[in-house]
Parts: C-alpha cells; sequence; structure tokens
C-alpha cells in the first residue's frame, strides 16, 4: 500500500508535521511505503497562481493517484486549516480523493480550534471525492512541544491517538485489499469459465 503525506505547514518541523511524521513512520514499520509532499515541493507561484496545468501540479496528481492512504496535516490559523495547504489541494482533480482512505490531522493554539478539522478541512476533502475521511487527530500546542533541540514531543494521549488512527487505515486498507482480491478471483473464475 503507498501512503501519501500531505504537509499544510510551510515548515517541516512544525507541531503538524510532527503529528504527520509519527502517523508516516507508523505506517512504514507495518511495510507501506511512504511518499511525501509538502508545501516546499510545489514552486510558490504555482500555488499562488493555481498553475493547474504546470509540471509541479502534474506531478502532484500524479503522486496523488498512485497512493491508497492520504494523510493530511495543516496548522489551524484564524480558525482555519492553512491557505497553503488549500492551495495545494485547488491543484488537484475534482475527484482525486476518490476511493482513497483520508487521514486529517492538525494542530491549534486551543481546543476552541478543534472545530476547524471537521468544519473547514473534511468538507473540502470531500468535495475532492473522499469518502472514507478518518476520525481526525486534533492536538494544540500544550499536547505537541518542539523542544530547542528541534525533537518534538507529544503528549501522550495524542500518541494514543494518532496509534488508533494508524490502526484504522491498517484495519480500512487491510478490508479493501481482501475486497479487491476476492473481485479479482471472481474476474479470474468468469473468465475461466468463459
Amino acid at each position: 500500500m503507498t501512503v501519501l503525506t500531505l504537509a499544510g505547514s510551510p515548515s517541516a518541523r512544525s507541531r503538524s508535521s510532527s503529528l504527520l511524521r509519527h502517523v508516516a513512520q507508523a505506517l512504514a514499520r507495518h511495510g507501506h511505503e511512504i511518499s511525501e509532499i509538502g508545501l516546499g515541493d510545489v514552486p510558490a507561484q504555482d500555488l499562488v497562481e493555481g498553475r493547474y496545468a504546470g509540471p509541479a501540479a502534474a506531478a502532484l496528481r500524479a503522486r496523488v493517484s498512485a497512493a491508497s492512504v492520504v494523510v493530511v496535516a495543516t496548522p489551524i490559523y484564524k480558525a482555519s486549516f492553512a491557505g497553503g495547504l488549500k492551495a495545494l489541494l485547488d491543484l488537484l482533480d475534482e475527484k482525486a480523493l476518490a476511493g482513497k482512505i483520508v487521514l486529517p490531522l492538525a494542530t491549534g493554539g486551543s481546543p476552541a480550534h478543534l472545530l476547524a478539522l471537521e468544519y473547514g478541512l473534511k468538507p473540502v476533502l470531500s468535495a475532492l471525492g473522499a469518502r472514507h475521511i478518518l476520525a481526525g487527530v486534533y492536538a494544540t500546542d500544550k499536547e505537541v512541544v518542539i523542544g530547542e533541540d528541534g525533537v518534538p514531543r507529544i503528549a501522550d494521549a495524542i500518541h494514543e491517538r494518532l496509534d488508533e488512527a494508524v490502526a484504522s487505515v491498517l484495519a480500512l486498507a487491510g478490508a479493501a485489499a481482501r475486497r479487491a482480491a476476492a473481485n479479482d478471483a471472481r474476474r479470474e473464475a468468469a473468465v475461466a469459465l468463459g
């Protein structure tokens, strides 16, 4: 299974990127291939101008298309997900997330911003065709602290929620793989019967 991570923070050392790395590492330990895209992977001018036809946007769409799972992480600013992430998502096809398992992650200054994940990000993911949007994980700045050494310290409660989210991804992906194998077997049997 290929997992694509989309980092909505311009900083690789951000709190939301820390959550994203935690999930990616956990899925990699289960043998899944991880592909990463951040805001820095698409030229800023392409994001600002919405260059849908540009080579960076085409590469982004190809990587999204190749993924079975998409994990999206964003900081919450002013009660909304990051504008850079929105610009990145705007470069995708209308149904780019159809048939994919999508896990949203977010960080914000206080628990008051939790609803931005539910009422801001999830509708955009749904508009992109996502139907398997898992319960997201939201953490406050107090629950994910970046130390002076640059190492993130994630609260135990957030670790537990991230681990539960990973378990949900694995369960859904396993069920999808079993359905695909059963469909393949039925097609092969139908061909053999002629």
